[in-house]
């Protein structure tokens, strides 16, 4: 049969919805949903269709897809927030393990080297006082020895001395024992001769043995003797006048500093001399080795003692922290310490202090403030120096009611 130009296109449109309608059903129908529509049937054609492909580029047609169900989106949504959390936990554990691990190996080798710096330190101690036990000891043996020798030598001229008064005094009781008055003042005359010799005066002279030379307060002594050998110990730093703010009196050893309340000294400016921060730096700069010194801060409430690089600015406001050249701990609010840092970082102490010790060791890089009254730990830097550094003082303003009006002074040790 013969179809018309119209019928022709007619049923290719009737053919194409077919295919597309089929085409849509394949598309978006589920695996399983496909096997069960296609078996279900029994079509041996259809099922040899549903293993085609669909069709590309094919227009769907039919009913439109249902949306995601909302409480699936916001499921997948959570669950997917979660997974993110616990990617990122399981980062920053990872991270902090191995954080961990590393300290732990820098402590353990840490913990080793002090080992060795604790036994050298000791040791050395051992052996400055065995060497002293033994200068002591022998030192003791020579005054024995030379005492003894003396009383010896004392013993056996006296002695003798003894035997001739005694022969004398023989001679005397025989003179004395004769009765015959003629034969008595007949020897008389000779016995100026016979005693010649035979009296002696005592005229001894005794020196007590020295025991109060290894008696009284012996170990300290014996740490005084130690002293000289102790590196480093507190040492004898001076302020730098030149460096000083206008307000600040300094004594004339250049050893105490205070904050004067009377107008500014009509001191000459320049580049050295701190014109804003009430502050003064110690005369000797380190560029090297290690360094002990203690400052008395008794009776204050606000101080700020540490280091200052040599090149650091001295005019204006200046920030006390590291960053600008500066490692200093401050007492503020009248009982509170800090470790200038960035930001501050406040500081265990129990009791108030009145002596901090500063250690030094440049070429090491730290540095470490303590309660120089127990040696108890305050706070460290840790720091690759640039160039050279100034102990560094300030005592703080004083004010009209008294508080905080006794000064910053350098603990000297004299020995």
């Amino acid at each position: 049969m013969r179809l018309g130009r119209n019928g022709w296109r007619g049923g290719c449109r009737q053919g194409a919805r077919g295919l597309l309608g089929w085409l849509e059903r394949r598309v978006w129908q589920t695996p399983e949903e496909s096997r069960l529509r296609t078996w279900g049937r029994g079509g041996l054609n259809r099922a040899r269709s549903t293993a085609l492909g669909p069709v590309p580029g094919a227009r769907r047609s039919g009913p439109a897809r249902p949306g995601p169900h909302p409480g699936l989106v916001s499921s997948q949504r959570e669950l997917k927030e979660q997974l993110q959390a616990l990617q990122d936990s399981e980062r920053e554990h990872t991270e902090a393990l191995q954080l961990l691990k590393r300290q732990l190996a820098e402590t353990k080798s840490s913990t080793k080297g002090l080992r060795t710096t604790i036994g050298e330190a000791f040791e050395r101690l051992h052996r400055l006082l065995r060497e002293r036990q033994k200068a002591m000891l022998e030192e003791l043996e020579a005054d024995t020895a030379r005492t003894l020798t003396d009383i010896e030598q004392k013993v056996q001229r006296y002695s003798q001395q003894l035997r001739k008064v005694q022969e004398g005094a023989q001679i005397l009781q025989e003179r004395l024992a004769e009765t015959d008055r003629h034969t008595f003042l007949a020897g008389v005359a000779s016995l100026s001769e016979r005693l010649k010799g035979k009296i002696h005066e005592t005229n001894l002279t005794y020196e007590d043995f020295p025991t109060s030379k290894y008696t009284g307060p012996l170990q300290y002594t014996i740490w005084k003797s130690l002293f000289q050998d102790i590196h480093p110990v507190p040492a004898a730093l001076t302020l730098d006048p030149g460096t000083a703010h206008q307000r600040l009196i300094l004594s004339d050893d250049c050893t105490i500093v205070a904050y004067g309340n009377l107008h500014p000294q009509p001191l000459q400016d320049s580049p050295k001399r701190f014109d804003v921060e009430v502050s003064v730096l110690g005369s000797e700069a380190f560029s090297s080795g290690v360094h002990y010194w203690e400052v008395v801060v008794a009776e204050k409430t606000q101080w700020v003692i540490g280091l200052a690089h040599e090149a650091a600015s001295r005019k204006g406001s200046i920030q006390i922290q590291p960053s600008r050249g500066f490692y200093c701990i401050v007492m503020h609010d009248g009982n509170q310490y800090s470790a200038c840092t960035e930001p501050w970082t406040r500081l265990n102490v129990r009791d108030k202090l009145d002596k901090v010790g500063v250690f030094l060791d440049y070429d090491q890089g730290l540095l470490i403030f303590y309660n120089a009254d127990d040696m108890s730990w305050l706070y460290t830097f840790r720091e690759k120096f640039p160039g050279k550094l100034c102990s560094y003082f300030s005592p703080g303003q004083s004010h009209a009611n008294g508080k905080n009006v006794q000064p910053l002074r350098i603990n000297t040790v004299r020995i």
